[in-house]
Parts: C-alpha cells; structure tokens; sequence
C-alpha cells in the first residue's frame, strides 16, 4: 500500500474515514446554507454572521476542556455516538424551521449554541479516538488521511449547498432543506462506530475519577515548552485568522456583488489546498514545531495577499494557498499533541488544544465580523493575516529559543513516526 495511505489497511480506521466522508460532507453543506439563511434573514448582516459563528463555537472555550475528562473517563466509541445523535437532532429542528418558513435569527442563534455543545464534547473525544484506531507507527499518516476526508467533503459540500440553494431559488426555505440532509448524514458515522471490531481497537484502561483531573491536564500542558508553542500560534489562527465563513461570505457578497452558488465555489477552493496540505502530510514521517511556525506565517501572508485581490477570480485563485497553510499548520500540531502527550491524559490535552483552536472563535468572530461591517470586508483578511503573524512570532519568542550553550529544547528535535 501507498505510504500516503498506510492507515487504510486498519479495518476500523477504514470504517471510521468512510463515515466520516459522509458526515462531513453533510456538515459543509450545513455551514454553507445556515450562513446564507442568516444572510437571508438580516439583510446581509456581517456581524449576525459573526455572531452566529461565535455561538456555535462559544461552548467549545466553555466546555472542552470537562470535555477531555469526560473523554478520558469514558468510552469514546460510545461517547462520539452520543455526540452525532444530539448535533443530528439540532440540525433537523433547524432545517424544519427553515422549511416551514418560520425561522427567525434569534432561532438560529439558539440552535447553533445548541449544536456547538454537541461539538465541544465530540472534538476531543474525537481527535484522541484516531489513536486508538492506529498504532503510533500510523498516527501521523491517520491525522493526514482524516484531514484528507475532511477536505474532500469541504470541496463537495459547499458546491453542492450552492447549487441546491441556487436551484430551489436561493431563499430560506432553500437553506433548510440543505440542513436536512445534513441531519440524515450523521447516520453514516454513527453506523461505522457501532460496527467497528472492538478487539481491534488499541483503547486505554478508562481513568478513575479524581479530584482535580482537570487541573492535572493544564499543569501537564504547562510544563510541555513544545505544547505551549503551538497552543500559542493556533491561538491566533483560530481566532483572527481562521474566520472563513463570515471574510469569504463578506468578500463574495459585499467585494464582489457575487450570490450562494459563487460563495460555495470559494469554500470549495479553499478546500483544494487543503486536500493538497492532507495528502503532503500524509506522507510525512516526522513533524517539528519549526513547521507549524512556518505554515503560520505562510498562512498570515496568503490571508493578506486574498484582502489585496481585486478580482473574484483572483481571490478565488489565493485560497487553495490559504487552505494549503492552514491544514499544514493544523495537522502538524495536532500529530506533535498527540505523539507527546500521555496515553491516559491524551483527552485532556486534545480538548485544551481543540479549546485554544475553536474556543477562540467565540472572541474572534463578533470582532472579525464588525470589523467587515464598520470598515470593508477586505480588512478582514488584512487584520486577520497580520495577527497571525505577530501570534507564530510571539510564540517563537517565549518558548522557541535555547539558551546559549544548551542541549537543544525538546521543541527542536523532530518526533519521530517511524515509517511503515
């Protein structure tokens, strides 16, 4: 087999990317339709947009990381179950307001709250999950293939949203039945979780509940150099420059004058890159923190040149870079998490990590989006890309430099995976 595709000859790992193609697919083409629908509903609001994102990731900062406890105290095969049932349920009420023509924006508000605390508990049960799919020999290539289906959905998913919203007319009852089918794709991982060959899977005695074992994960984190490093730069992408839904939606809309079907083309563009970055680090049987720093840069300064394009087609033609950087950032963090962190506080520190990536949202969001409002979409990109910068040098500066005269920090040395 393929070096990129390694972690396929896994039985459940097989099962596990399958249904995850599908239900991913299905929650782009729901990201897509709810932000058109609000579009729809507020007269083209950035800052309902905004709004509505940092809802939906507000419980991902409020509840991740009891999240990771959670996660380590209990089954994640039966505890991810429990997460796609509830955001199935949240898409279907959603979707059924839109199409009965009854939704309102406060609705949306309280539904994306709701969807965003089925999430906060799904994320780090489900970073930590891969590793026990795997061995660590494929862990690196697993994170890769994932971010592959995930990138593959996110090129569908928002092209067809676009073209079924255009085709029923663009309105909100449009949107809903967007939504509903992404309801009904929930199904698919739900059914390769429960079908998995449980001998197979490489889980970890379930922790015992302790007091303070939600301290014990920040105070590891802490005494991790190379963990804080990278906790600090995805700070600052996920807060200010990860914001692809409102600058994308802000720039087809308000720059461009362009409609659904041309907004879905950019989320799918930008996905392009991105399966690009996943397949690239597929392949890599090492990581360093010196990679995450330099696709950091590389993403603040493609988020720059995208708010200077003058065209839609040019801008178009930037985002396969954003998405390129973005995922290499992202996945070469996640590998290094994962690989460094304990078996038994491995939740723990995915749900801190997935708490600094998607928390941020909720403080970013509101900001990126009245900053389109008050001052034009374009700076959106350009403030977004600029902090991002000033984050991977900040993070660079704290814990990235050695002292004079000794050995190399552990951030220096590459965490090895071996090939297979």
């Amino acid at each position: 087999m393929s070096p990129t595709f390694r972690a396929l000859h896994n039985p459940n790992y097989r099962r596990y990317a399958l249904g995850s193609l599908i239900s991913n697919t299905g929650t782009w083409m729901q990201r897509v339709a709810q932000d058109w629908l609000v579009l729809r509903l507020t007269d083209g609001s950035g800052t309902a947009l905004g709004i509505t994102t940092g809802l939906q990731f507000l419980p991902v900062l409020l509840l991740s990381p009891y999240a990771g406890v959670i996660a380590d105290r209990f089954s994640k095969r039966r505890l991810l179950q429990l997460t796609q049932l509830m955001m199935a349920f949240a898409s279907l009420v959603l979707g059924l307001l839109a199409v009965s023509g009854v939704a309102e924006v406060w609705m949306v508000y309280v539904i994306a709250f709701a969807f965003g605390i089925g999430s906060a508990f799904d994320a780090p049960a489900r970073q930590s999950f891969v590793s026990e799919l795997v061995g660590p020999d494929d862990l690196t290539n697993a994170v890769g293939l994932n971010s592959a289906t995930f990138n593959a959905a996110r090129i569908m998913g928002p092209g067809l949203a676009g073209l079924m919203i255009g085709a029923m007319g663009g309105g909100a009852t449009a949107t809903g039945w967007v939504i509903l089918v992404n309801a009904l794709s929930y199904g698919a991982v739900i059914w390769q979780l429960e079908h998995m060959d449980v001998q197979l899977l490489l889980s970890p005695k379930p922790v015992a509940r302790t007091p303070g074992m939600l301290l014990e994960g920040v105070r590891y984190v802490r005494s991790q150099p190379k963990m804080m490093a990278i906790l600090v730069m995805v700070f600052f992408a996920g807060t200010f420059g990860m914001n692809f839904q409102i600058t994308s939606a802000l720039m087809a809309t308000h720059v461009f004058g362009k409609g659904a079907g041309e907004f879905g083309v950019l989320g799918s563009a930008m996905a392009v890159g991105s399966l690009a970055g996943a397949l690239l680090a597929a392949r890599r049987v090492h990581v360093r923190v010196r990679l995450v720093a330099a696709a950091g840069v590389g993403f603040g300064v493609t988020e720059v040149v995208a708010g200077l394009m003058p065209s839609y087609v040019s801008f178009a033609l930037v985002c396969p870079l954003i998405g390129l950087c973005t995922l290499t950032m992202l996945n070469s963090a996640n590998a290094i998490m994962q690989l460094e962190s304990e078996p038994a506080l491995r939740g723990r520190v995915m749900a801190l990590y997935m708490t600094i990536v998607m928390g941020g949202t909720p403080v970013g969001s509101p900001f990126i989006g009245w900053v389109g409002q008050q001052f034009g979409a374009r700076w959106t990109l350009l403030g977004g890309g600029a902090l991002v910068i000033v984050g991977v040098v900040l993070a660079v500066a704290l814990f990235a430099r050695p002292t004079r005269g000794s050995e190399p920090r552990a951030e220096q040395r590459p965490v090895e995976v071996r090939a297979a």
